[in-house]
């Protein structure tokens, strides 16, 4: 069978055959999100009952849950992405984007990509022992492979629901939504931890001083004030611009102005490094527990809820930043520094190389973007009406905010995950982007409604 046999052949979601109302969009985007949650509360049959999560923290990033049919959440669908933007970028596999049967090549190869690494990576993550089998049984081991498989493959086939008949993408979705549910149980969960206080900041921060211990209550305050940062930090970068002025070559005296964003890619460049680190720390427990430490060693740790493996040497060690609560206790050393040294490094570094290749592959490079404006009449005020001049403008302007603003946003995932805030730094940067870009979508594709939900805000009739 040809490759463009086997790609047409992979299960598809039927897209609409008109155009879609804000409230059926809605609709169905509500019911994707209620799906994704039933799922992540599905228990694996099988599973070892002292099965422990090893990755609290890249849960979050990856949409998962520990012990679910989404115990890897996006992890398999995003690293398909990144790999087959590699090759790519590296020209290894040769894909023209920017005509019809580009773009319907590049979905389908997406897709397989994503299929394969969903096998790939749920099969090893059980055989390797990070999701033990109940009693070492060859069918438990089987039952649990399965339903991961099919848990990940029912995630790939809700994020193309998404896209077709929702708002924004299921991946994005997902992420908001597993990041919004950490913020608001770490903020205001009532139940008690093993301590005997309320496991929500707010409460915590009550408890702790009406028990006389306000100076304990400082880190519960310190993780709200964080996040209120990460927040508005988020929000000021994705309003920072450059306008390029355009007048209309037919309509003499009319001009309007090309808003190019500092953060050019959006928030693609971090979700993409955030799953590369979180697939990174998945692949590092496989290759140990295989006998292969290419990415670290891990030692067993007993905790209040059974063992865990925890990183302690090579790169997996160094991807786990401290938070700015371990330094004040462990003091700045030279793990510490090293970590992160590394981790920012990565972020940063991650973010401009995703962000320079994302542009190119999404067909956001000057040439496509020059192509557009000329599309619609538009040109360069003062010269002639000629494509390659406004390319080579866009050049000075596309080139550097996609490579600054890749650093800037991979420098504030980094910088909010040394905060320590209520959820992962790095999440609740992402989480206010892509709620930012739902809303900019929705005031495209729905100015009028999005006009009546502001003025029903705001009160006014």
């Amino acid at each position: 069978m040809k490759l463009e046999g086997l790609l047409k052949s992979l299960p598809e979601v039927e897209p609409p055959k008109k155009k879609l109302n804000f409230k059926t969009k809605l609709i169905w985007t509500g019911a994707v999100l209620l799906v994704f949650f039933v799922l992540g509360m599905i228990p694996l049959w099988g599973l070892d009952p002292n099965a422990v999560s090893r990755f609290e923290t890249l849960q979050i990033l990856l949409a998962a849950n520990f012990g679910s049919l989404i115990s890897l959440g996006i992890g398999p669908i995003v690293t398909g992405s990144i790999i087959l933007q590699l090759l790519i970028g590296a020209e290894i596999i040769k894909i023209d984007t920017t005509t019809h049967e580009g773009r319907e090549m590049y979905q389908g190869m997406q897709k397989l990509f994503s299929i394969f690494f969903i096998v790939v990576e749920n099969a090893g993550y059980v055989l390797s022992g990070a999701l033990p089998a109940a009693g070492g049984l060859p069918i438990n081991t089987a039952a649990l492979i399965l339903q991961l498989i099919v848990g990940g493959f029912l995630l790939l086939l809700l994020d193309e629901v998404v896209s077709k008949w929702g708002i924004g993408s299921g991946i994005s979705l997902f992420i908001a939504a597993g990041v919004s549910k950490s913020i608001f149980v770490r903020a205001l969960s009532p139940f008690k931890d093993a301590s005997g206080l309320r496991v929500g900041a707010i409460w915590r921060i009550i408890a702790l001083i009406a028990q006389g211990v306000p100076g304990e209550a400082l880190w519960p305050l310190v993780a709200i004030v964080a996040t209120i940062v990460v927040f508005a930090l988020a929000v000021y970068l994705q309003a920072v611009k450059i306008d390029i002025p355009l007048t209309f070559s037919r309509i003499r005296g009319f001009s309007i102005r090309w808003p190019i964003k500092l953060l050019y890619t959006s928030n693609i460049p971090v979700i993409l490094v955030a799953a590369l680190i979180a697939s990174m720390q998945l692949w590092g427990v496989m290759l140990y527990n295989a006998g292969l430490p290419i990415l670290g060693t891990y030692e067993t740790q007993q905790t209040g809820q059974g063992v865990r493996q925890v990183p302690v040497s090579g790169l997996v060690k160094y991807l786990n930043p401290p938070t700015i609560r371990t330094l004040f206790v462990q003091g700045l050393t030279r793990d510490n520094l090293l970590s992160i040294l590394v981790y920012s490094s990565f972020m940063i570094i991650g973010a401009m190389f995703f962000s320079v290749l994302w542009m190119k592959v999404g067909g956001q490079d000057p040439s496509k973007v020059a192509e557009q404006i000329f599309a619609v009449g538009l040109s360069l005020p003062g010269f002639r009406r000629d494509p390659r001049i406004l390319e080579q403008k866009l050049r000075h302007y596309i080139y550097p905010m996609a490579i600054v603003g890749g650093a800037a946003v991979g420098f504030l995932a980094a910088f909010a995950d040394l905060l320590g805030a209520l959820s992962r730094g790095t999440g609740i940067l992402l989480t206010v982007m892509i709620v930012y870009t739902f809303y900019e979508q929705l005031q495209r594709q729905h100015p009028e409604e999005m006009s009546l939900i502001a003025k029903w805000i705001g009160g006014k009739r």
